[in-house]
């Protein structure tokens, strides 16, 4: 059984530092808010916030009232210290999307990059489904299968990351139609989940462990072995 969350791949990105880690990487990201409602009046919850790259762009590009969610003590150092080198009024707070400690009906969109394949995805989708103004819109980035692989397979690519479960897209539309959201679309663009736009940025911890080096190459390892088969989807829904 895959403890969810626990792996050497989530402490190599936190203590790296690392931001625009998802699929489609941080040029993505930003194409997807072109085509959102989003303006100054906009509240936007950034679930499982990281570095606070993505809550950073929001506050800076569209003067929205952003908060940064992260589980990780590292993250959420990082995330603060990005917001007051900027001057960017982002609330930066640590908590977990499966039993979050903010207020219900509270925001305009919520962001999920990469997020609910490391959590328990019903509790969080919950959590989301709460937080978000009727009418409010859900933007997901899930790693998602595009075939199905052999179980040891599976094992190597839910033991690496700590998940629970790899999902097909239709198993991931089943769980938002669960939690009650609604025009659900999917997209992904024709690259392969490689073939970022971008390369992610890096922030150093002071000290990292040294089997943390070898991270990142076992990493597009896996991405490389099983392209084609391990993709992503990005979901947008509504409250």
């Amino acid at each position: 059984m895959v403890l969810i969350g626990a792996s050497l791949y989530l402490d190599f990105l936190s203590k790296f530092g690392v931001s625009g880690a998802h699929p489609g990487g941080f040029e993505l990201t930003k194409k997807i808010f072109e085509n959102e409602m989003i303006n100054k009046s906009s509240r936007i919850l950034d679930v499982g916030c990281g570095t606070g790259q993505t809550s950073a762009y929001l506050a800076a590009r569209y003067g929205s009232k952003v908060t940064g969610l992260d589980i990780n003590p590292i993250m959420i150092k990082k995330a603060k210290n990005r917001m007051a080198k900027y001057q960017l009024p982002v609330e930066i707070i640590q908590g977990t999307i499966e039993k979050c400690p903010l207020k219900d009906s509270n925001y305009d969109f919520i962001i999920s990059e990469s997020v609910l394949s490391f959590v328990n995805k019903p509790k969080a989708l919950k959590e989301i489904y709460r937080l978000l103004k009727d009418g409010g819109r859900f933007i997901a980035n899930e790693l998602t299968l595009n075939t199905r692989l052999w179980t040891n397979f599976e094992e190597e690519i839910k033991q690496f990351y700590g998940l629970d479960s790899l999902l097909f897209e239709k198993d991931w539309i089943t769980l938002f139609e669960l939690a009650g959201f609604k025009n659900i679309k999917t997209f992904k663009r024709k690259q392969s989940i490689l073939q970022n736009h971008s390369i992610p940025e890096f922030q150093y911890s002071e000290s990292i462990e040294p089997e943390l080096y070898n991270v990142l190459h076992q990493h597009l390892n896996i991405m490389g072995k099983y392209q084609g088969t391990l993709d992503y989807r990005v979901f947008l829904c509504t409250k």
